[in-house]
């Protein structure tokens, strides 16, 4: 069980295969999706949306200690692995403001949390961050702070706000006074339902379902799409960002293309980003990155708030 998955960053913890046997152990509910592949190894079927939630929920008992998750039918029950790695590099672009150590005391705001809440569970118990997580949909709200309240000391990590306005993404988040070592967010990046719908198709066909079987992964209106998609939606926050540039010291978002990159690399030149960097993840053959962009010096970011 020790094959090892190309591009994964050096600590997360998935870059081994699954251990079905443990994964069972940590969430018995695992134990009725657990199907056997054509070499005879236990895997489950990752076209059953039930099947991928009940391995999330797995995956997050036994590797993070959350031992209550749930997210309502419909909403994006996401990949851990890939979300782990997003954290891990982050943890690295904070450390090189701090003499290469990841610090212990950073504060993270999560833009869009979902209801799924991946980001601050992982970066909690991984590095002992704190956590503010926005999100604007009242049912996904619910969700992440039902898994807060089920899950013993989380309250102490993590806190979410309402965004009230869909239109804003730091304002009415980002309060006065208040400092962040980074902003994360996994921004929506169809341009449309249309879009997304044909996305969600090409998914299915990849991973052999009939027409009207219910996507795996999921994901509500807002967490899949919006206009102008995914430029239009970090050009919006690049723009944002720079009135919150003293009280930030990294803003961050992963983006799906990187021919998406040239527009943005524009929009932060055209708001005076004093240092914007790029950091590049793989899982298997799935190539992704997030860019990072600061309004603070070297020297700036070094101090602490």
């Amino acid at each position: 069980m020790t094959a090892q998955k190309p591009g994964l960053h050096p600590r997360n913890r998935h870059r081994s295969r699954y251990d079905m046997n443990a994964l069972c152990q940590s969430c018995p509910q695992l134990q009725e999706f657990i199907v056997q592949t054509p070499a005879g190894e236990p895997s489950v079927n990752f076209a059953d949306p039930l099947a991928v939630k009940a391995l999330n929920k797995a995956l997050l008992a036994h590797f993070y200690g959350v031992a209550h998750w749930d997210i309502p039918e419909g909403f994006l029950c996401p990949p851990v692995p890939g979300r782990a790695d997003y954290i891990h590099h982050l943890a690295d672009l904070l450390a090189e403001s701090n003499g290469g150590e990841i610090p212990k005391q950073a504060t993270v705001l999560d833009i869009g949390t979902g209801a799924n809440l991946i980001y601050p569970l992982i970066g909690a118990h991984e590095y002992g961050w704190r956590f503010t997580g926005s999100e604007t949909g009242p049912e996904a709200f619910a969700s992440a702070q039902a898994i807060i309240n089920g899950n013993e000391g989380l309250t102490r990590a993590i806190r979410l706000r309402r965004q009230k306005d869909a239109s804003l993404i730091f304002n009415g988040i980002i309060h006065k006074n208040e400092n962040y070592d980074a902003t994360m967010c996994n921004p929506p990046f169809h341009d449309s339902a249309a879009t997304a719908r044909a996305g969600s198709e090409r998914k299915r066909r990849n991973l052999g379902q009939a027409e009207d079987g219910a996507l795996n992964f999921g994901g509500q209106q807002h967490e899949l799409w919006c206009e102008g998609g995914e430029v239009a939606f970090i050009e919006k926050m690049i723009a944002e960002s720079q009135q919150f540039g003293r009280q930030v010291k990294w803003f961050t978002t992963l983006v799906s293309r990187g021919d998406n990159l040239p527009p943005l690399y524009r929009a932060l030149t055209n708001v005076g980003a004093v240092k914007v960097v790029k950091k590049e993840m793989a899982q298997g053959q799935k190539q992704s990155r997030f860019i990072a962009w600061s309004f603070m010096d070297d020297a700036k970011r070094r101090r602490p708030f």
